[in-house]
């Protein structure tokens, strides 16, 4: 049986009064590439944010295996979020440090390796998503895709057990973007972990998703959960065919072109 590594329970979301999604329960398995789906303004980088300890519920709970993230103290928060990585929409890389000295920080910060450790470590995460020989230089010398493969080098520097993506393919072209989703598979088969994207582009969301929630921004909750090649296949409500639909045109086109 599955190993179960965040727990969701009837999880609302707000700001002030005004609700984004209400009764939110589901559960993300160890080594799942879970899809936090839907349409635009319906809450997925919200809900990432409440994953990630950013904000806290209006309602609900989330457990990280036995604990209560929102009930916990702030050292057993702190010590959750340790063993978590996050790549952000821009990469959220440091532009006045080298792609070296960016993956040392959170290794300068959280390990007790003296500096020549942390530099092979850092080459060798770099090495990891394809970034070997760039050390030195600075994100502005490098292009868009590089800059979220590096911010990938970084997230995974502490070897976390859940990596979290907000966005990862925004901005790139085709190419980078499946370069990008066959790293995210290589990663996860490597490291053993499990990750959670916040996504809407299809080709990704097909390819390398094995678990989903689909958001609806309408009815404030979630609507379908699961595979969502399975969901394409057999899910009957219209607003996540209509979504889902798009990809399989797409890919259809793709396969004829």
């Amino acid at each position: 049986m599955a190993e179960k590594h965040i727990i969701v329970k009837d999880l609302t979301m707000a700001y002030g009064d005004f609700v984004i999604q209400q009764n939110l329960s589901f559960t993300v398995n160890k080594e799942d590439i879970f899809i936090l789906m839907g349409g635009s303004g319906c809450g997925k980088s919200t809900l990432l944010r409440h994953l990630i300890g950013l904000k806290s519920p209006a309602k609900g709970s989330v457990f990280y295996q036995d604990t209560n993230f929102w009930q916990a103290n702030e050292q057993q928060r702190n010590k959750i979020m340790r063993r978590n990585g996050i790549l952000y929409q821009s990469g959220a890389l440091w532009s006045s440090m080298t792609l070296a000295e960016n993956i040392a920080l959170p290794l300068e910060e959280y390990t007790n390796l003296c500096s020549a450790e942390i530099l092979e470590l850092a080459s060798l995460k770099l090495a990891l998503v394809g970034l070997s020989g760039f050390e030195d230089y600075y994100p502005s010398e490098i292009s868009g895709g590089m800059q979220k493969r590096a911010g990938l080098a970084r997230a995974i520097a502490l070897d976390p057990d859940i990596l979290f993506f907000d966005e990862p393919s925004a901005g790139l072209d085709p190419i980078s973007a499946k370069l990008l989703d066959d790293l995210i598979l290589e990663l996860r088969d490597s490291l053993g972990a499990t990750l959670v994207i916040v996504t809407h582009e299809l080709a990704s969301i097909f390819a390398i998703g094995n678990n989903s929630v689909f958001l609806d921004s309408k009815s404030k909750t979630i609507i379908a959960t699961g595979d969502p090649n399975i969901l394409l296949k057999e899910c009957d409500d219209q607003r996540v065919r209509q979504f889902l639909t798009r990809g399989k045109n797409h890919q259809h086109q793709e396969s004829n072109s």
